[in-house]
């Protein structure tokens, strides 16, 4: 059985494609507010990457680990949304797919957090 969703191809599946993305985004920012505080501290943390990091490679750790929170954050609301489709009654296995994707959004928070503790370390103490 094939998918009927599944029939562009080329160019016209990269449009499509794009389009969903920013749909995603848009919802994401107006539709969960741990997703707009994240990105309003990337809005802020990207571009101070660039002065931080003394080398490329220090930069692109600073800005990708902040990059890294707003797709981890992303992929737990996707759970959310998923597990809410299926039902709102309280499961053990819902909870636990909740507690999941809110345990790796921590994580990466935490990377980041260290990633910057470092970087910060590095270029105005050591």
């Amino acid at each position: 059985m094939t998918n009927p969703h599944k029939g562009r191809t080329g160019l016209d599946r990269i449009r499509h494609a794009a389009g969903y993305s920013l749909q995603g985004l848009t919802s994401a920012y107006l539709g969960e507010s741990a997703f707009r505080q994240e990105t309003w501290l990337a809005v802020m943390l990207v571009p101070l990457a660039f002065w931080v990091g003394q080398t490329w490679i220090e930069t692109a750790l600073l800005a990708g680990s902040v990059v890294m929170v707003l797709i981890v954050e992303l992929l737990n609301s996707a759970v959310e949304a998923t597990v809410d489709r299926i039902s709102f009654e309280l499961h053990e296995l819902a909870k636990r797919a909740k507690d999941f994707g809110s345990a790796a959004v921590f994580l990466s928070l935490a990377v980041t957090g260290a990633i910057w503790a470092a970087a910060l370390w590095h270029r105005f103490i050591a």
